[in-house]
């Protein structure tokens, strides 16, 4: 049985299905960009995110320079994936770990790598 979080996720197109469906079964609320707007720009990615006080969670790296250079607003914040590869299922048992280790996602540009994760501030801009 899961339970529900008050955290809202987007899903970028490079995250998997399994982890999707991992985070729903932790009881996130999550938005898939592959199954629900597949092809669609980076910048319609933060904008959704933004109006939906969504956290996007990709391993883009687009994100950083979008979000945090260009000052284009991700209220929610942004995590981008950086770890190794392992077998999807340990992958998706990761990010859910990573995700629920933090309260403090909101406002930031963080980065999680396999020895930390960094955060920075991101602008509080509107679209």
């Amino acid at each position: 049985m899961s339970i529900r979080t008050s955290l809202r996720i987007l899903a970028d197109e490079n995250i998997g299905a399994r982890v999707v469906e991992a985070l729903r079964s932790a009881g996130y609320d999550v938005v898939s960009v592959k199954e629900q707007f597949p092809g669609i720009r980076d910048t319609d990615v933060l904008r959704i995110a933004h109006e939906e006080q969504r956290l996007i969670i990709t391993q883009d790296k687009d994100f950083g320079e979008l979000a945090v250079r260009l000052g284009l607003p991700a209220s929610s914040g942004v995590l981008l994936i950086r770890i190794d590869r392992g077998l999807p299922h340990d992958d998706a048992e990761r990010i859910v770990a990573v995700v629920r280790s933090r309260a403090d996602w909101s406002g930031h540009f963080s980065v999680v790598d396999d020895e930390r994760i960094r955060m920075r501030p991101l602008p509080r801009k509107s679209l």
